[in-house]
């Protein structure tokens, strides 16, 4: 469905890529990039937007350009979404940000949380698009033309962003004993009858100075992942290099879900690589965990699907991404003509693929084992447009910053299966590439 586009300009040619225009809109207070498939948006000044930090939700509105106050009232980004009977008449705007695990997860437990932004949410009347032959800008808002002219002088401007730089090598948290006795942890409550699935996961984390945006490009060249994203609100940053979809909502109300369990490394050598591919077709293990999950969305999106919509019309499906083999199902339904697509992404929140089954208890259990908040990781990013369609992806593969911290996680399933060498090892099969290529903004003190 499209709407009424009030300015729409040529802003730069395509060879031009998402992370220098990023580096050209680095002063502004805030910014959101997302690539979800193919489909790439860049998003700045927000009329409004909510950050929630500490339990605590703050609502701003703009006054100028780049100029925001605090509002003394709620403001609700999200009532209209889905709802609208004209769509000719339709607001031209986009809802874009993020909500962390954390957040997503005191829905429903009472957990620890990052000291950091947990959501971001703004609603933004004006956007860059990457289309074939540029990105284009977009805009509803009254003051297009001095918008376009303020965004363009940025980005002709040389804008020199802090040198990004590692004081400290990033390294996990945990050496192989620490995640045994966790995974020992796990085991025991599946024996127990509390669990039967935990997505057990370990923190590699590092102090730095400096913009993670600097390092963007590179990652992005290195994972070339299908959704990937870059958001920074003050001194916050996330880089995603995600292969995950959480979410499409699609028109019509169809939303479709793929969820990610099992993995097996990519290999130079053509041979190695496709009996790694072919061991993860074939590995029972990996089926039991993924469809355990599959059953668990199927389940989620019940709730708010039309009965007997909710689908799977992929199941074991294997993705190759540049460093591993994934095993991918997809699960399909049709929302409820009465649900708001934000309250379910919310209730829907976290996924399953990142907690393990049942959800809840997996949530208990996986705050009490891990040692440490995950933050922004295994969140969500993404947007709505004004009629409910949008993207959410599934926040793995992805690097925080906020102040001087920077982490990174990596983990997967855990079952009554599970080898515990095979689960360690499968971290650094994720995230080994990503951690070597941060490694290389280490500089030793002189």
């Amino acid at each position: 469905m499209s709407y009424p586009t009030h300015f729409k300009k040529l802003f730069c040619e395509p060879e031009y890529e998402a992370a220098r225009i990023l580096q050209a809109l680095a002063a502004l207070s805030h910014c959101i990039y997302l690539q979800n498939n193919g489909k790439a948006r860049i998003a700045f000044l927000a009329e409004r937007y909510c950050v929630q930090q500490n339990h605590q939700h703050f609502y701003f509105q703009k006054t100028a350009l780049d100029q925001y106050e605090l509002s003394p009232t709620q403001l609700d980004l999200t009532a209209h979404l889905g709802a609208l009977e004209d769509a000719d008449t339709a607001p031209f705007c986009s809802v874009m940000g993020f909500v962390s695990y954390d957040a997503a997860a005191q829905q429903h437990i009472n957990m620890q949380s990052r000291p950091q932004p947990s959501i971001f949410l703004g609603q933004f009347k004006s956007y860059l698009q990457q289309e074939t032959d540029g990105w284009y800008f977009y805009s509803s808002d009254d003051a297009a033309t001095q918008i376009f002219d303020f965004i363009l002088n940025l980005y002709t401007q040389s804008t020199i962003i802090e040198q990004f730089q590692l004081s400290q090598k990033c390294q996990a948290r945990w050496n192989f004993t620490d995640y045994q006795r966790a995974f020992q942890h796990v085991q025991d409550y599946i024996v127990a009858g509390d669990c039967y699935q935990i997505n057990l996961t370990q923190e590699f984390s590092a102090e730095a100075q400096g913009q993670l945006l600097e390092t963007a490009a590179q990652f992005w060249q290195l994972t070339n992942a299908p959704y990937a994203g870059y958001l920074r609100i003050g001194d916050f940053e996330i880089l995603s290099c995600s292969p995950e979809l959480f979410i499409d909502f699609e028109e019509n109300r169809k939303i479709t879900t793929k969820p990610i369990k099992g993995t097996m490394p990519r290999y130079g050598d053509p041979e190695l690589d496709r009996q790694s591919k072919q061991q993860l077709s074939e590995s029972k293990k990996d089926q039991a965990e993924n469809v355990m999950i599959v059953d668990l969305l199927r389940n989620d999106l019940s709730v708010y699907a039309e009965t007997g919509s909710v689908k799977t019309p992929k199941l074991f499906n294997i993705e190759s991404f540049n460093q591993v083999h994934h095993m991918v199902s997809e699960v399909t339904a049709t929302l409820k003509a009465e649900m708001n697509p934000f309250d379910v992404l919310m209730s829907a929140l976290p996924g399953g693929s990142i907690t393990g089954a049942p959800k809840i208890r997996a949530m208990q259990i996986i705050d009490e084992l891990e040692g440490a908040a995950r933050g922004a990781y295994c969140g969500s990013m993404g947007y709505f447009d004004a009629d409910g369609t949008g993207s959410w992806n599934i926040l793995i593969r992805s690097i925080q910053k906020y102040q001087q911290n920077v982490s990174l996680w990596a983990g997967g399933g855990v079952t009554i299966a599970s080898v515990c060498e095979a689960e360690y090892q499968e971290c650094f099969d994720k995230v080994s590439a990503i951690l070597d290529l941060l490694n290389c903004w280490y500089k030793p003190a002189q």
